[in-house]
């Protein structure tokens, strides 16, 4: 087999490595990742296995065949260009077997230097045993986490007792979007007091890591203890046996986020549940305000005077709050799940006249139909989360700075294209930039909105689920020109200009004899929002192979 060509060397003290061509090595490719997974990021401040690789292939070069006994230097150092970590002073250099000494590019283009086999040997063998001790001595020193976020397909121990060992696919089992910050917190935030977030999941696993938003916050949030537990039973601040962990950031128990800023923690191995409520605690004995929160929960949690993080009966939280604080996602490695769905929408994906503690918004039940199928037919194994704002629109934020209830432009790339494994995309949104509208919305401008999302999307490799804007008469913002626009939008989005794929929810629970309005048994009473049977028939009527396969991602 001929030996590769010789590979161009550009580095130096003070440049990083020229990536190898992969044509060149596979054993490279192999190389490389084992190293990658089994070294992790810290061990590759110290040694590229891609240095080690063009180090080698350079020797093999060395002793390439050539008539008589001898080899000749690449044309690089023949032209006295730069060669590895040479150093720039005089060096030796062979010359038919006899070693000399010239500056450094003082030799002309074309003249010919040979080494003999015996010193390319030598050369290579010295190398070697090089890599050697250097693997060695970064196999002794490296195994620290550096507490980072990471979608990956296996799981690495850090330094926590309660680390994980096992493999899987890291997928969003619950998560939320931020949507401003909560009146009355305004000065002190929760100082003092234990807040405990009660979330659903939607996708089983053996380990966890948690995410913490300051986003609206004016003032560093310090967090000293925060926990997470599988609950005891639902609709309760009690934790199930032995679940109780506290959680860590870089392998400290305390955290600072700024304001505006968000952080993970280090990965917990506990199992998590599907289809279960998980308590995710917090306590900061410092003001911090105001606290980042989702208004519309549609869940039951507490609160608690002093430090409770840790408690596990629940006793202590006798406060009750329809709000989610500070938490934004509960990510967990899954073997059951392979990827999570992301749902972006306003208040009927919020789910805001669901009946509470019941997880009864259509994107539960899209999960629970998603569970159900799986392994069977082509229908994926997702997980889905729930990225709703009640209030929400395509186009225009709320009011301050950051925006409260930011536009679906303004943050998709935060609470979509910024989840974990996510796979495919479904947006139900506009309904709001008709109604919210003092004027007449611009079906047009909301139809290439939506297109600007899906164009994001498809930037990602990420396939893109619309749905139609479901009726309103009766509600008090309706008209007839409000209807003329929504049945505008409606147009295109069938005629498949929108969106990938969609689901026609106008069509699933309108009045087949009024259809400018909800069918009565769908309709919550405020002829807006659905009835918990208006939203499971949501969820039935998503056609679950449409979540299939990717969009081509745009270079």
């Amino acid at each position: 087999m001929p030996l590769p060509p010789p590979l161009p060397l550009s580095y130096g003290p003070f440049t990083p490595p020229v990536p190898v061509p992969r044509t060149h090595c596979p054993v490279l490719r192999r190389f490389s990742s084992s190293a990658r997974q089994f070294f992790g990021s810290s061990a590759r401040q110290f040694f590229d296995p891609r240095l080690f690789a063009c180090l080698v292939t350079y020797s093999i070069d060395l002793l390439r065949p050539t008539p008589g006994t001898e080899q000749e230097f690449p044309a690089s150092v023949r032209a006295g260009e730069p060669m590895g970590v040479l150093p720039s002073r005089p060096r030796p250099m062979p010359h038919h077997g006899v070693i000399t000494s010239e500056p450094r590019g003082s030799t002309a283009r074309g003249v010919t230097h040979r080494m003999t086999r015996q010193h390319g040997y030598a050369l290579l063998a010295a190398m070697a045993a090089l890599v050697v001790a250097i693997s060695a001595a970064i196999y002794i020193g490296v195994g620290i986490d550096d507490g980072s976020r990471r979608q990956e397909t296996f799981a690495r121990a850090p330094r926590n007792s309660a680390a994980p060992a096992s493999t899987g696919v890291w997928v969003g089992a619950w998560a939320t979007s931020p949507s401003g910050s909560e009146p009355g917190t305004e000065t002190n935030g929760f100082a003092g007091r234990s807040v405990r977030n009660v979330v659903h999941t939607t996708a089983a696993g053996t380990s966890a890591r948690v995410t913490l938003s300051n986003l609206y916050g004016q003032q560093p949030l310090t967090i000293t203890h925060a926990s997470l537990a599988v609950a005891a039973t639902t609709n309760t601040a009690a934790a199930a046996a032995d679940t109780m962990r506290r959680l860590t950031f870089a392998g400290n128990p305390t955290v600072v986020i700024a304001a505006g800023q968000q952080v993970v923690s280090d990965v917990v191995r506990v199992a998590i549940p599907y289809d279960s409520d998980v308590l995710i605690t917090t306590y900061s004995p410092t003001p911090s305000g105001p606290a980042t929160y989702h208004a519309h929960a549609r869940q039951i949690s507490y609160t608690a005077e002093g430090d409770r993080a840790a408690d596990v009966t629940g006793e202590p939280y006798t406060t009750q709050s329809l709000h989610w604080r500070y938490v934004t996602a509960l990510d967990v490695l899954s073997k059951e799940s392979e990827g999570t769905v992301v749902v972006l929408g306003d208040s009927l994906t919020d789910g805001v006249t669901s009946t509470v503690g019941e997880n009864r918004r259509w994107t539960d039940v899209l999960a629970g139909r998603l569970r159900a199928a799986a392994g069977s037919s082509d229908t994926p194994r997702y997980s889905v989360v729930n990225e709703g704002i009640s209030g929400n629109r395509v186009l225009t934020d709320g009011n301050g700075r950051p925006a409260e209830n930011p536009s679906g432009l303004n943050r998709f790339q935060r609470d979509v294209l910024g989840r974990t494994g996510v796979k495919a995309v479904v947006i139900d949104l506009g309904v709001n930039d008709i109604l919210r509208n003092p004027g007449r919305a611009d079906p047009d401008a909301v139809t290439a909105g939506l297109r600007q999302l899906v164009d994001r999307a498809h930037a990602r490799g990420l396939r893109v689920v619309g749905t139609t804007l479901m009726p309103f008469h009766g509600h008090r913002g309706y008209s007839d020109q409000r209807e003329s626009v929504r049945r505008a939008i409606n147009d295109r989005i069938r005629s498949g200009e929108v969106f990938d794929t969609y689901v026609d929810f106008d069509q699933a629970l309108r009045d087949p004899y009024d259809p400018r309005r909800l069918r009565s048994d769908y309709d919550s009473g405020d002829h807006l929002h659905p009835s918990d049977k208006g939203y499971e028939r949501m969820a039935e009527v998503f056609d679950l192979e449409k979540l299939k396969g990717a969009a081509p991602a745009e270079l």
